[in-house]
């Protein structure tokens, strides 16, 4: 049955039957148009694609500490003025001890 198909149908058949689903494998395999080297797919295309995974994990880890020290500042900024804050707190109470102190002064000499 395979000789009566003409030449380019019988090619088309084998390749269809290698289809492979990991990145790498080619264009249209999984690994999608990445270039020329992915393209052709073999162990280049797997060694490229296994090269762009780790750019991008390392990108995220670099994007994720970015996040993190930009939420540790934040939270130190937040503690900074929550101290601040307590710190006002105190002295306006001790401002009004004061007054009352005074208000108790002055109501005893009347």
């Amino acid at each position: 049955m395979a000789s009566r198909l003409p030449l380019t149908l019988r090619l088309a058949g084998v390749r269809f039957m290698s289809v492979g689903g990991e990145f790498g494998s080619g264009a249209g395999k999984g690994g999608g148009a990445g270039g020329a080297v992915r393209e052709a797919g073999g162990a280049f295309g797997k060694m490229e694609a296994a090269h762009e995974e780790l750019y991008f994990k390392k990108l995220q880890g670099v994007q994720l500490d970015r996040i993190r020290e930009q939420v540790d500042d934040v939270v130190a900024h937040h503690q900074r003025s929550i101290r601040e804050h307590q710190e006002a707190i105190e002295r306006h109470k001790k401002k009004i001890q004061k007054l009352h102190h005074q208000e108790k002064d002055i109501s005893d000499k009347d």
